[in-house]
């Protein structure tokens, strides 16, 4: 038993980045070396359903307690922050589109992937996104639609705040906090859920995924990387007139690394939110925005939609010029908005996007079978992109506030107040 305890004891002082990268690499020899043992990737599956079974409870508590609790208004830092999740989810489309034109993609058409349902066109990405607004609370927490489930946490935590005792305000903060550690400790299993992950993928499809696709690949990281490293510090320049790039480098680090193995960004709000808590942020503001930021601010799903949209075009010879591509840049941004309403997420979007062109059905599901093989590539940058900019853009309508108001900014942007990072 002692041995044991003294097992835990270093696991849990070792860095979870650390761990993450050995049951990455331990997943990876064990899916080339011994493929058929089907139980190791149960540990990937069962992470998996644990971290999508948690996070939609999560942000229903998160944001009943946020604002049952909160003691400020939402204030204009609230428009700040919309405002930056919708533009930036827009810029990086149109980064995606620049850069498809420069670096055409093609793929191989074969057999189209077989999907419950086909998102047809903006209209029908709407409705379904209204009728996730509106749906049962109950039934928007069973099946993790985040629109829905927003929606409703933000109608009954304000009336909570209205009307509801102190001891049962306190009450749905205990139990926001019972959930937050629930997923801290789901998430300092994850070198265990990696690790089947990892050989999943590579006993199944071994390394074609990257050679075959190997491009396509490197086109969607190279999107989202100048997306996160250039785009989104350019348009926080713009409203701190300060250097960027050391409050992006935390938000990296301190947010995007964990996201990019965990997959899910609603699993990683309580690392985003304390993440904010050490860059010094308002509570009553971060408790709200970052949950808000997990449904909406969608730059890679966005990325995805564009980049696998302009290769089916380029597979078939069609010729999308730039005014219709920016157009189809637009539709990306509402779609990837309203991604976590839609069953599939980000992929089955891409036929809604294809149908601008002319393409049926049959042939954009391909794209799709194409974006589930590199899945667990594309899926992880994704995640990395969208979550560390929830917390980067949160920091940025905060201390745009502080600067508009004369308040000392942090050391690491030029100012004076000492924060924990």
């Amino acid at each position: 038993m002692s041995v044991l305890k003294s097992v835990i004891t270093v696991y849990n002082k070792t860095s979870l980045i650390l761990r993450i990268l050995i049951g990455l690499i331990i997943g990876a020899v064990l899916g080339l070396l011994v493929p058929g043992q089907e139980w190791i990737g149960v540990l990937g599956s069962a992470f998996v359903g644990a971290l999508k079974g948690i996070a939609p409870v999560l942000v229903f508590a998160l944001v009943i307690s946020s604002l049952a609790n909160g003691n400020s208004k939402m204030d204009r830092r609230f428009g700040v922050v919309i405002f930056l999740y919708l533009i930036t989810t827009f810029l990086a489309a149109l980064v995606a589109v620049c850069i498809s034109y420069v670096f055409p993609q093609t793929f191989t058409l074969t057999t189209a992937y077989q999907a419950d349902s086909v998102v047809g066109g903006i209209g029908e990405v709407m409705e379904n996104l209204l009728l996730s607004m509106v749906q049962n609370p109950i039934a928007a927490i069973a099946t993790g639609q985040f629109i829905g489930v927003l929606l409703w946490a933000v109608l009954i935590g304000l009336a909570v705040k209205k009307y509801a005792s102190q001891q049962t305000k306190q009450v749905i903060g205990d139990i926001s906090n019972a959930l937050t550690t629930l997923v801290r400790w789901i998430i300092n299993l994850a070198p265990f859920g990696i690790c089947g992950l990892v050989f999943s993928t590579i006993s199944e499809t071994g390394l074609d995924t990257f050679t075959e696709y190997g491009t396509l690949v490197l086109m969607l990281a190279g999107c989202m990387l100048f997306e996160a490293l250039f785009m989104n510090p350019l348009i926080s320049f713009l409203f701190l007139r300060r250097n960027p790039y050391p409050l992006l480098f935390r938000c990296l680090k301190g947010s995007g690394v964990t996201a990019f193995f965990t997959r899910s960004s609603a699993a990683n709000i309580p690392v985003n939110m304390e993440l904010c808590e050490k860059l010094g942020l308002d509570e009553d503001m971060y408790s709200v925005s970052i949950p808000l930021g997990a449904t909406i601010n969608m730059d890679g799903a966005a990325v995805t939609i564009t980049v696998l949209t302009l290769a089916t075009a380029n597979t078939l010879g069609i010729h999308v010029d730039f005014f219709s591509a920016v157009l189809m840049s637009m539709l990306a941004t509402l779609g990837a908005c309203g991604a976590s309403g839609v069953a599939g997420g980000s992929l089955l979007l891409v036929p809604m996007a294809c149908s601008m062109f002319g393409i049926p059905a049959e042939v954009s599901m391909q794209a799709v079978a194409v974006g589930f093989i590199i899945g667990v590539i594309q899926d992880s940058l994704e995640t990395a992109l969208n979550s560390s900019g929830d917390v980067f853009f949160t920091a940025t309508a905060e201390y745009y506030s502080w600067r508009k108001q004369g308040k000392p900014l942090p050391k690491f942007l030029g100012g004076t107040l000492e924060t924990e990072i």
